[in-house]
């Protein structure tokens, strides 16, 4: 089982965060940082999702601080080019265009940052995604369906939109939204979770049947 020997934040409200986290055992509360996207898009795509993740974090972390406050934030980037969250069919329907067939890039940039204990660590983890090529009638069942208007890039990997993946290289948490391997590790590190052997009676039991 996992020991959390300090408050943990999620300063985000995505529900997928939200279940990754869950789903590693982790317990947490939610505190949706006010951090606005647009102060920063004029920042290069790394830089982008790096600055802003530290920044939602800080946002929490300056007003709880005893807390080891968790901030992210992903893009979808091909040629160069962020691809946001659709705001219309017609805004799906491009982005699904313009990643049918081809390879493109999920930026997810995290950061960790506890005040009392006066630690930050942020970082950000790439991952290849690489769609098939889909037929029209895929693009525009899937653009008709409510998955893509939530998620950046106009599609979710976990959910409906799994069918369109080819291949991936690299985190398969990072294209969900959060890369959940580096942030565990990062709080393993810092002693903020510590793991605690179950034990069982299965060793006492082998060879008596």
């Amino acid at each position: 089982m996992i020991i959390h020997n300090s408050p943990i934040i999620l300063a985000s409200k995505s529900p997928r965060r939200r279940r990754l986290l869950e789903s590693a055992g982790i317990e947490f509360t939610i505190m949706p940082s006010s951090v606005q996207e647009n102060d920063f898009l004029l920042l290069k795509p790394e830089n982008y999702v790096r600055t802003l993740a530290e920044a939602k974090a800080y946002d929490i972390a300056d007003k709880r601080l005893k807390s080891w406050v968790i901030g992210a934030d992903s893009i979808v980037l091909i040629n160069n080019t962020i691809l946001e969250k659709p705001e219309s069919v017609s805004d799906a329907r491009q982005m699904i265009q313009q990643l049918n067939g081809k390879s493109h890039v999920v930026l997810t940039g995290y950061s960790i940052i506890c005040k009392q204990n006066a630690f930050i660590f942020t970082d950000v983890v790439k991952t290849e995604v690489i769609f098939k090529k889909l037929t029209d009638e895929e693009i525009e069942w899937y653009i008709h369906t409510k998955e893509p208007y939530d998620k950046a890039g106009g599609y979710a990997i976990q959910d409906l939109g799994s069918f369109m993946i080819k291949n991936i290289n690299g985190s398969y948490t990072n294209v969900v939204g959060l890369p959940v391997c580096e942030v565990l590790d990062q709080l393993y590190q810092q002693g903020v979770i510590s793991r605690k052997r179950i034990s069982t009676n299965l060793q006492s039991n082998v060879g008596k049947s």
